[in-house]
């Protein structure tokens, strides 16, 4: 009784498709720009938008900082703006730490 078990073991492996290095480089190229307009570029969109906002800052706005205190901008610096949180009561912060201006109103007791 013969098994073709040797047979099977005999058997030249069967040759790689001509184009497999290429699709290899194209489905990293496609993944690079799948990684780019899901994470790269809304990132930079919001850092676009975060700028314009600092350059947009004047006095009498109505802001809050990144550390949850909301006030009124009372003086504007290159770096630091003072922020009045209460009456008589200011906080020197850095630019980068605005994260929003509110409407004009919604301080009622600054």
């Amino acid at each position: 009784m013969s098994f073709p078990i040797p047979f099977v073991i005999a058997q030249a492996a069967p040759a790689q498709p001509a184009g497999g290095g290429i699709s290899m480089i194209i489905m990293i190229v496609v993944l690079f720009g799948l990684m780019y307009f899901m994470m790269i570029r809304p990132q930079m969109k919001r850092q676009k938008e975060h700028t314009a906002l600092l350059a947009a800052l004047a006095k009498g706005d109505e802001v809050v900082t990144n550390g949850g205190i909301a006030g009124r901008v009372d003086e504007l610096g290159d770096t630091f703006i003072t922020v009045e949180i209460a009456a008589n009561v200011k906080v020197k912060v850095q630019k980068s730490a605005v994260t929003q201006v509110l409407p004009k109103g919604s301080l009622k007791s600054v």
